[in-house]
């Protein structure tokens, strides 16, 4: 499986599409279907039946997964970069800035 160059936990921003702009804390990444869930972003109406969580049921706003190809990582600086791969003097392969240069946690 190909790796993909956004984590659980990164800070991303929207590229394309209709929630174009926005950011978020990606939640969960599907590497099979290439996608992840950014926290606030792309919000959609969900019904559900009556359960402990709700008891009431109703319509519930929740995020739904975005395509990879959407995002770009938002680095140190604040600013979206693209992310390139190299090795660190440990001999790790490490994720980096393309815009600073700098590594990426």
């Amino acid at each position: 499986m190909a790796k993909l160059h956004i984590k659980k936990g990164d800070n991303v921003i929207v590229i394309a599409g209709d929630h174009k702009g926005e950011q978020g804390k990606v939640l969960v990444v599907n590497v099979e279907k290439q996608r992840a869930i950014v926290e606030g972003v792309n919000l959609v109406s969900k019904h559900t039946r009556p359960n402990t969580e709700n008891p009431k049921g109703g319509i519930v706003k929740k995020e739904a997964a975005v395509h990879i190809s959407n995002l770009q990582l938002i680095d140190k600086s604040g600013k979206p970069t693209r992310t390139g791969r190299k090795l660190d003097e440990t001999g790790k392969l490490v994720r980096y800035s393309k815009k600073t240069g700098e590594i990426i946690k």
